[in-house]
């Protein structure tokens, strides 16, 4: 949407009409408006937006007044006005437009929620409001069709289009026909009969209008597309929303199960097809709709059981429909059909061979033979469309011709793009997209029909985010070469220069490879390239010799242009190339990059360091695309490839849309099965509960949780409702391993046991935890009945409390772990967190089988959850591998870290993408594939000189420790016997003295490197038999690591070695979301398997990058082996980054996997305690996590620690709002589009930061954070100009975009919002809690209050933050760290100094430097070297963040999608050069 539409602080606060009719009667009323006046909503509300036809910055001022929830909802009664219905209308239309909570503010009248949605379903069939006024009324309905998991809503949708409708197909004997096919169909229909027939009179009114709705208004949108007298542009809106709605209930199974009955019956696409509405040149809006309606309504899927049919189903359908055509067509007109009744089913699959067939029939035969098929043929009076013999020719023909099928229509797109593709039509659409009309593109949304349809809407969405990107880069590189005629020719001169294109001439076509068998396209087609480098940097240089082998480049047409010309298309063009920036697009895959002499680059690089001093030219040999390459021979336009003259290529994190496009593609082709277990969960169909552990026959009885408790106390804590009992002597074990099971019908347990008081008794006795909080501590009462407080769904407790059974009951046991060795190295690494007792219920559904659902707010530990539950799986399952995933290598590369510290074997641990090797790990250990491959080896070395040592030991002759083989049979001739031996002495009953024991033991001298003794002198017989069995383990586990290490010695190539190691020895294998998609083929063809998929951050994964791992292997028998499916992240924080506007607020491209089950209603479980910031800092975003079950505390520690409880030095408060006033008259601005900059508060910033460090704050303790790409380039300019090389500051930790920022933490955060004209994208409440839950330590947010205060989304924050001064609060003579305590807060400070602006606080730093600098001279000392302060150093910069801005001094720019509040709005798309204001 355009900037301007949006409206600003002035048109709130200002003299704007609506403005003061809000302040007037609402917003500054002291009592809650309950009745709202005709005049005011038809004088002062609706007449203006009528008269300039419902302006869309208008309403969207309207809704920023808060018009619906404190006007127009609370004055909402029975009795309302038509007028006031219809504004409810449009403010829930603008709300729906710009993707903001719609539905919440009903929940608290339902009664006249009902009321108001059925008015709203009456006006909707009342012909006579205007066209554009209805249009707004379907909008409302649409969106309610689209949240259907609000069950307020769900209320009132389903009667809608239940099986009742089916009283309104054309005769008795097809809805019998129907009934009859499925036993649930019967039985729905007489549940509806007897409901209809006990009903009183006003409830059976109101049941046929329900059950005849959809069908009038189906009626009702057939008259306008047929009636001349209706094709207003109002009516055309109107009739494409219309079909919006029918393809939102065909696109769902729950909707579409009976309303795709009806619309077949009515023949609905062949009425559309078949009116004048569609057959005009200016409609293609509503011929997309069309082709869109019908890929939902002959989608392969049994609308009876909701199974997806198979090619085989189709052809069997298809058959019996011909068979039943050539029987009807015998009976009833053998004579006139006779070659018809003798055809083969192939021809006539044929659209012209059967309209000869048919085109001897008359009018009344015609209808006759349809009616006889069993197809409606007269339709009311009262509409335009006349059944003549032309449109039931038109129903027969279309009901029996081959249609092509979603799997044909995704292998005829092109993934590649060209001109034609990036300025079709509907693209165009798409990018222009403003919310007032819809889209022809499919909607992810709450469920989906069949894994197909999920892969095909993701596949089309996909390419189209990849396009828009693709044409975004390609014009804006285009616009910086500055394209000129050439004085001296016809060719283009380039004025300008960009980091990512370079001018080439005439491209050479050197291969055309003949095609494969079956094909028609040649298999390859290569071309060279020569590129001009001598005037280029070598930085540059290089870039352009890194290009590897698959790289995409864009090779364009360029022509010259006029510099007053517009350099992107007009929708209303009829040919979008004319006004493209660029004539002709081709795209091609690098196969190698060489020199002017023919030689590769790389294998140059190989073999010297260095670049020649002068060099002129490289050669790229290119594979172009084939499928363009034959459209372009055939239509005879071979020269466009000879016209080509720039080069462009892109990053390579935004230039791997070719290979995710191609998985998405071959996943959609080859029906890949998810596991019968998630099937229906992950369709969103059926109990969303049904994935669970506690649903599911193979869940385990028992489960062994080693080292999650660290004592008993803490397993009393973690089940506060549930007895726990010690299965052995003891009362209580001390010590973990602890292994739990839950025991269900025990009955009563006569004495439970205090955790406070144990007592030894002969049986096993229980301590039940409720009884003891209760004062009961004996529990001599009767075991009370408490329900799980983790492993019931809601209806297994509530058949508990009905029934009366018993709660669980958690019987615990131990055993001991087994001695791993006399060396400190064979210690095992213990947890040394002490869970909370929702932690451990994730942990625990995580361990088990099944689907985990983990909600994680800020700071709650989600990422230790994860890596416990990949602890116990690892020693729990020894066969199991699992396969770990995340969003970004950062949120990886975290989690990975955490999982190399735990008991876990290092050689099962493998990291693959190219995030590798930014683990800040403290060993130098690689975890890549070829690192890996190397660690092995070197291992290898290291373990068979422990051989050599050993035999040595032994005195044992021979080269044993010469090869993985020869000491495998070393250990097999020699070692095992001796142990064998040994315990065969050591278990004889006669062997009781430890010293014998110990003489026996044949390993001293080996040994003897271990802590000594290895024996203690006054160990038992037990104690030496322990300690040898430790030291049989050691031995084993080397000869195991020898073994796990010989294939790598037998394989002779590196990527065999690589391959082996992914599908055969590494055990924990982790990538990204994206890596995974762009492998998968890959991975899938060397055989890889797993049985565990763990996701960290799930919530910013799409759904398309959340599917595709769970696919990374072949099916067997049919069934994917996967046992476990762990989800962690936070829907309530960021969600997938999408470019464009359009996919994200109208397809619902940005919707994660994780996101969509919360919305049905998948059990999660949330973790209720952070321990990241101070409690006060956490008030401001905790509220975003209050439920009726659950709210976010803190744990003890962050109010106890004398770190959380002392003051922030020099500053009043912890946290703090700082108004930010103009700076040199100016607020925000934009140098560039979507480029926002807000000078003042990078000053304020900055000076903000100096302030701190001159205190002695660390820098490596300080991120400053801002809400927009363009502000981040503007800070670090500004950093660089007054810190960088200044010893005294030096650099911040962090100087990022918060969205960035996700999954990171500092002790303090400056927070700058930049906005002054308008809230901007933050009105995403995600986005706001993600940059308040950043600090640790000290929050101080910088903006306009009158901006950002009265946004409602934002307003329980706010009020938080206002309760405190505005302007900047100092304490003088404070140094870091201080003795002051953040309890004194409250009470006043004598020291205290109020900044009252930027120039303020610039001053105040200025003098404090300049007197910090004066004070050391004084005192003989010298400012400290930069290179020497550890906490001095280079900004934090991630994988997404290093690019030319950083490196080349460039600039970024945002998103250009035409939102200023974009989901990629704090980073954008970042640009390549450009100055900065």
């Amino acid at each position: 949407m355009e900037e301007s539409a949006r409206p600003t602080v002035a048109d709130i606060h200002g003299d704007n009409h609506f403005a003061q009719v809000a302040q007037a009667n609402w917003l500054a009323v002291s009592r809650p408006v309950t009745r709202a006046s005709q005049s005011l909503l038809k004088d002062d509300l609706w007449d203006p937006l009528e008269k300039d036809d419902f302006p869309t910055s208008a309403l969207l001022l309207l809704e920023q007044l808060q018009i619906l929830e404190r006007f127009l909802w609370p004055s909402f009664n029975e009795d309302a006005s038509n007028i006031h219905i219809l504004l409810l209308a449009l403010i829930i239309a603008t709300k729906r437009k710009e993707a903001l909570p719609t539905w919440t503010f009903f929940s608290d009248r339902p009664t006249d929620f009902t009321v108001f949605f059925r008015r709203i379903q009456s006006m909707l069939l009342d012909q006579g409001l205007q066209p554009r006024i209805r249009t707004q009324l379907l909008v409302t309905i649409t969106a309610a069709f689209q949240s259907l998991d609000n069950g307020l809503v769900r209320k009132e949708c389903a009667p809608l289009v239940s099986i009742s409708i089916w009283h309104n197909l054309h005769d008795e004997d097809s809805r019998n026909d129907m009934l009859g096919r499925c036993p649930q169909f019967k039985k729905a229909w007489r549940t509806a009969t007897k409901r209809f027939d006990a009903a009183d009179d006003s409830s059976k009114v109101r049941l046929r209008f329900e059950r005849a709705w959809l069908y009038s208004l189906s009626l009702d949108f057939i008259d306008i597309i047929h009636a001349p007298a209706r094709r207003s542009s109002d009516h055309r809106t109107y009739c494409e929303r219309f079909l919006e709605l029918l393809c939102d209930l065909q696109s769902q199974f729950p909707t579409r199960r009976y309303v795709n009955t009806l619309l077949k019956d009515l023949n609905m696409l062949v009425v559309i097809r078949e009116s004048p509405t569609y057959q005009e040149d200016k409609n293609g809006l509503i011929r997309d709709l069309t082709l869109l309606l019908q890929q939902y309504t002959f989608f392969p899927i049994d609308d009876h059981t909701g199974h997806q049919q198979s090619q085989e189903d189709i052809a069997k359908q298809r058959s019996d429909q011909k068979s039943v055509l050539q029987r009807v067509a015998l009976k009833h007109l053998k004579e006139k059909l006779n070659l018809l009744c003798l055809a083969n089913y192939g021809s006539l699959d044929n659209h012209n061979e059967l309209r000869s067939h048919l085109d001897s029939l008359n009018d009344v035969e015609m209808a006759s033979f349809a009616d006889a098929l069993g197809f409606r043929t007269t339709y009311p009076n009262s509409i335009a469309l006349k059944s003549t013999r032309s449109f039931l020719l038109e129903v027969l023909l279309f009901a029996y011709e081959k249609r092509q099928s979603f799997r044909d229509s995704i292998q005829e797109l092109d993934i590649l793009p060209t001109e034609q593709a990036l300025y079709e039509t509907s693209f165009q659409r798409s990018e222009h997209y403003d919310g007032s009309r819809p889209l022809a593109i499919p909607k992810l949304n709450l469920q989906y029909l069949t894994n197909d349809d999920f892969l095909w809407r993701s596949f089309i969405l996909l390419r189209c985010e990849a396009f828009y990107g693709i044409k975004k880069d390609l014009e804006e590189t285009v616009k910086r070469l500055q394209p000129r005629k050439d004085s001296s020719g016809p060719n283009t001169r380039f004025t300008g220069s960009s980091r990512m294109a370079l001018a080439i001439s005439k491209p050479a076509i050197i291969e055309v490879v003949q095609p494969l068998v079956g094909e028609e396209i040649p298999s390859e087609v290569k071309a060279e390239l020569v590129i001009d480098v001598s005037r280029v940097s070598d930085s540059l240089r290089k870039e352009w010799d890194s290009l590897r082998p698959s790289d995409v480049v864009f090779l364009l047409n360029v022509p010259p242009q006029d510099k007053t010309k517009r350099l992107t298309n007009g929708v209303s063009s009829q040919d979008s190339t004319d006004e493209a920036s660029f004539k002709y697009l081709r795209t091609a895959e690098v196969l190698q990059v060489m020199d002017d002499n023919g030689r590769t680059i790389r294998a140059q690089h190989d073999q010297a360091n260095g670049y020649p001093s002068h060099v002129r030219r490289r050669r790229l040999l290119v594979k172009l695309d084939p499928k363009a390459y034959q459209r372009d021979s055939e239509a005879g336009m071979s020269t466009i490839y000879e016209s080509l003259n720039v080069v462009i290529r892109r990053r390579s994190r935004e230039n791997n849309f070719k290979p995710v496009l191609e998985s998405i593609r071959t996943l959609t082709l080859s029906d890949v099965p998810i596991p019968s277990w998630f099937q229906d969960v992950f369709l969103g169909l059926g109990d969303p509960a049904s994935a669970g552990f506690e649903h599911l026959s193979n869940a385990l009885e028992s489960l062994d949780f080693r080292d999650t408790f660290l004592d008993w106390q803490h397993i009393v804590q973690s089940f506060p409702s549930q007895k726990i009992f010690a299965d052995s002597k003891e009362s209580a074990i001390d010590r973990p391993p602890y292994v739990l099971e839950k025991v269900k019908g025990i009955g009563d347990i006569s004495e439970s046991v205090s955790t406070k008081r144990r007592r030894h008794d002969d049986a096993s006795t229980s301590v039940t935890s409720s009884q003891h909080l209760n004062g009961n501590p004996k529990g001599d009462q009767p075991a009370q009945k408490i329900a799980s407080t983790s492993s019931y769904s809601r209806k297994r407790r509530r058949e508990d409390t009905e029934g009366g059974s018993n709660a669980d009951t958690v019987k615990v046991s131990s055993y001991k772990p087994p001695n791993t060795g006399p060396y400190l190295a064979n210690i095992s690494k213990v947890n040394s967190v002490r869970f909370t007792p929702a932690q451990i219920r994730a942990i625990e559904s995580g361990t088990q089988v099944g689907l985990t659902v983990v909600v994680g707010p800020p700071g709650t530990g989600k990422t230790d959850v994860a890596t416990q539950i990949i602890n116990n799986i690892y020693h729990n399952f020894p066969s199991e591998r699992i396969l770990l995933i995340a969003h970004s290598n950062q949120a990886l590369n975290q989690l990975f870290q955490k999982i190399v510290a735990l008991d876990i074997d290092e050689r099962h641990l493998l990291r693959l993408g190219h995030g590798e090797g930014e683990l800040q790990l403290e060993t130098e250990t690689s975890y890549s594939k070829f690192g890996r491959v190397e660690s092995f080896l070197e291992k290898g070395s290291y373990l068979l000189s422990e051989v050599n040592r050993l035999a040595t030991s032994l005195d044992v002759p021979g080269a044993h420790g010469s090869s993985c083989e020869t000491a495998e049979y070393f250990n097999a001739v020699h070692i095992v016997p001796m142990w064998t031996r040994f315990w065969t002495y050591a278990d004889l009953d006669n062997t009781t003295d430890p010293a014998a024991i110990v003489a026996s033991f044949p390993f001293h001298a080996f040994f003897s490197t271990a802590p000594q003794p290895l024996f203690p002198p006054n160990a038992t017989k037990g104690d030496v038999l322990d300690i040898a069995s430790g030291c049989n383990h050691h031995l084993s586990h080397l000869f195991s690591q020898l073994a796990s290490i010989r294939p790598f010695e037998v394989l002779r190539h590196n990527r065999d070695k690589a391959n082996y190691l992914l599908t055969s020895s590494a055990r924990i294998i982790a990538m990204t979301a994206t890596h995974a998609a762009i492998r998968s083929q890959e991975i899938v063809k060397l055989g890889f398997r797993y049985e565990n998929v763990i996701m960290e951050e799930a919530a910013q994964i799409s759904e398309i990058e959340t599917f595709i791992p769970l696919s990374l292997q072949e099916a067997v028998e049919g069934e994917l082996p996967l046992k476990r499916i762990v989800l962690c992240g936070d829907h309530l924080q960021n969600s997938p980054v999408i470019q464009s506007q359009a996919l994200r607020q109208y397809a619902g491209l940005d919707q994660s996997l994780f996101a969509r089950l919360i919305r049905l209603g998948v059990p999660a479980i949330h973790l209720d305690a952070q321990g990241r910031a101070r409690p006060t800092l956490s008030r401001l975003y905790a509220w975003r996590y209050d439920t009726p079950a659950s709210s976010l505390r803190n744990l003890p520690f962050v109010g106890a620690s004398p770190e959380y409880q002392a003051a922030n030095p020099g500053l009043r408060f912890e946290y703090q709002f700082v108004d930010v006033p103009d700076y040199k008259g100016r607020g925000e601005s934009t140098p560039s589009p979507h480029f926002v900059q807000n000078l003042g508060e990078a000053e304020y910033a900055v000076a903000l930061y100096q302030y701190m460090r001159l205190l002695g704050y660390p820098a490596k303790s300080i991120s400053i954070l801002t809400t927009y790409a363009g502000q981040r380039a503007l800070i670090r300019d500004v950093l660089t100009h007054r810190c960088r090389v200044n010893p005294l500051f030096g650099l911040p930790r962090a100087v990022v975009t918060v969205d960035k920022y996700q999954g990171e933490q500092s002790d303090y955060i400056i927070l700058s919002l930049v906005r002054t004209r308008s809230v901007g994208y933050l009105r995403d409440v995600r986005r706001l809690t993600v940059a308040l839950s950043r600090a640790r330590l000290g929050l101080y947010i910088l903006g306009r209050r009158e901006v950002f205060e009265a946004c409602l989304e934002m307003r329980p924050a706010f009020e938080i933050l206002m309760k405190r001064p505005d302007t900047l609060k100092l304490v003088t003579g404070e140094t870091y760290p201080t003795a002051r305590r953040i309890s004194d807060s409250d009470t006043e400070i004598a020291n205290e100094v109020e900044m009252t602006g930027v120039e303020h606080l610039g001053q105040y730093v200025f003098e404090m430097t300049k007197a910090k600098v004066e004070a050391l001279k004084r005192e003989g000392g010298s400012l400290p070297q930069s290179s020497t302060l550890d906490e001095v150093g280079t900004m934090h910069v991630d994988d997404e963040e290093l690019d030319e801005e950083e490196i080349h001094g460039g600039t970024e720019m945002q998103n250009g999608d035409g939102s200023d509040d974009g989901v990629d709005g704090i980073d954008g798309t970042e640009e390549d050069e450009g100055g900065r204001e």
